[in-house]
């Protein structure tokens, strides 16, 4: 998984990406798709992933400017996943019930974003301290 162009290898099955700009946004996207394809994620799941890093990605840039995401693969016994852990040090999430609610938003967006990745992943988690930033964990499984 990626290079030290694209981000911070971690290990074999895992990597940091600094989320500053556009470009990281692209990295992000594109190492989540690497991910999922090698696991053989159907296209589907794979959409799926990638438009939850797009989402988590951009909200870094939006809310905090910086940040990173972790992408992960998971490996267990009776089935594999990916895993994308998008954590900031900006304002943090006031209201986190309000924000996982359809059109609810404080930056002037359509307010879909994290209601739908909470959709479109198995596993959500959020945690938020205002002042202190957000960290948001998700997964998607693969029999």
């Amino acid at each position: 998984m990626g290079t030290p162009a694209t981000g911070d290898l971690v290990s074999a099955d895992t990597l940091r990406i600094r989320i500053a700009g556009e470009a990281d946004v692209t990295r992000a996207i594109i190492e989540t798709g690497n991910a999922a394809a090698r696991l053989e994620f159907r296209v589907d799941k794979k959409s799926r992933i990638t438009t939850a890093a797009s989402e988590l990605a951009r909200n870094i840039l939006k809310y905090a400017v910086r940040g990173e995401i972790t992408v992960r693969i998971l490996r267990e016994p009776a089935r594999v996943g990916v895993e994308l852990s998008a954590r900031d040090s900006g304002p943090g999430i006031e209201d986190v019930d309000a924000a996982l609610r359809d059109h609810v938003s404080t930056g002037g967006t359509l307010g879909l974003g994290l209601p739908g990745v909470r959709r479109l992943m198995d596993e959500f988690a959020i945690e938020s301290t205002p002042a202190s930033g957000t960290r948001v964990t998700v997964v998607l499984w693969r029999p």
